[in-house]
């Protein structure tokens, strides 16, 4: 056989199995991500806590402590659906504080480059940060990076995220002392939902939208809420206000969220139209 003839079908060979192992990785990959929110087994998601600057050292002891509260609430809420659950379904890992010198990237772009590019400065971010505070990676089934920062003088507490949707990584921002732990722990709750699927309950105003962003849509009355359905994120207080939940003792599941997560399996009843809230304070 010719040189030339042999060393082509060498790399289509091998360019052949590189392209069917990828394919395999994929396939896995997409069957465990379903596999999540059949809730036959729990999930270990790891809490992954990142310190940017001057925080203080009492709130980050007592956000590492607070993961555990976060997770007994979110067991609580599945009992709601799933009355025979005996266990925790999402079991939360904490790890760090990592000492990092910049923030993780920022949101991603529309376009299909932008969003490559993101991913791949996401993915070389947080593998970083994995080796420093010695997260298992592959032994986890969804990781929550959280940026703790120290308030800014001057300007209102900070707390945001992103993460993709049906995914294993999201990322949450806080500007932590000791009055914002739980504000943070609801946000890394908020992101590691969106990786199981949930949307958001709000509009692009950032009002809760009604019926599927209230925590009990039949309450009677129905203001005020008992607390903040997770992917609205506010408590709605009255039908114009809706205020930042004080503690992880007000987040609760809503229906629609359930559903999207597969705690809940009937169907759920049509939206209904109501006024929107009028003053959404967003945090």
């Amino acid at each position: 056989m010719h040189r030339g003839a042999w060393f082509y079908r060498l790399r289509v060979t091998l360019l052949g199995s590189v392209l069917v192992a990828v394919c395999a990785w994929a396939c896995f990959d997409v069957m465990d991500r379903r596999a999540r929110t059949e809730w036959n087994a729990p999930i270990t998601v790891g809490v992954v806590v990142m310190r940017l600057g001057d925080v203080s050292p009492e709130a980050l002891v007592r956000l590492t402590e607070r993961v555990r509260v976060l997770e007994r609430r979110l067991s609580m809420e599945l009992r709601r659906y799933r009355p025979e659950a005996q266990q925790p379904m999402i079991r939360l890992v904490p790890y760090g504080p990592v000492e990092v010198t910049e923030p993780p990237p920022d949101v991603p772009g529309t376009t299909l480059w932008e969003r490559l590019v993101h991913t791949v400065e996401l993915f070389q971010y947080t593998s970083a940060v994995d080796r420093a505070a010695g997260v298992p990676t592959l032994a986890l089934d969804s990781r929550i990076y959280l940026l703790a920062e120290p308030p800014r003088s001057g300007f209102d507490y900070s707390v945001e995220g992103y993460s993709e949707a049906g995914g294993r990584v999201g990322v949450a921002r806080v500007s932590l002392d000791a009055t914002t732990v739980d504000l943070g722990l609801f946000v890394v709750a908020h992101e590691l939902f969106h990786t199981l699927g949930a949307s958001d309950k709000y509009d692009e105003h950032g009002r809760t939208r009604i019926p599927e962003g209230l925590a009990e849509p039949d309450r009677v009355p129905l203001f005020p809420q008992p607390g903040a359905e997770i992917m609205a994120r506010n408590r709605v207080v009255d039908a114009t206000r809706e205020i930042a939940p004080d503690s992880l003792e007000e987040l609760y599941v809503g229906r629609w969220t359930a559903r999207e997560i597969g705690w809940l399996t009937a169907p759920v009843r049509q939206r209904t139209e109501s006024a929107p809230i009028a003053d959404a304070t967003r945090y």
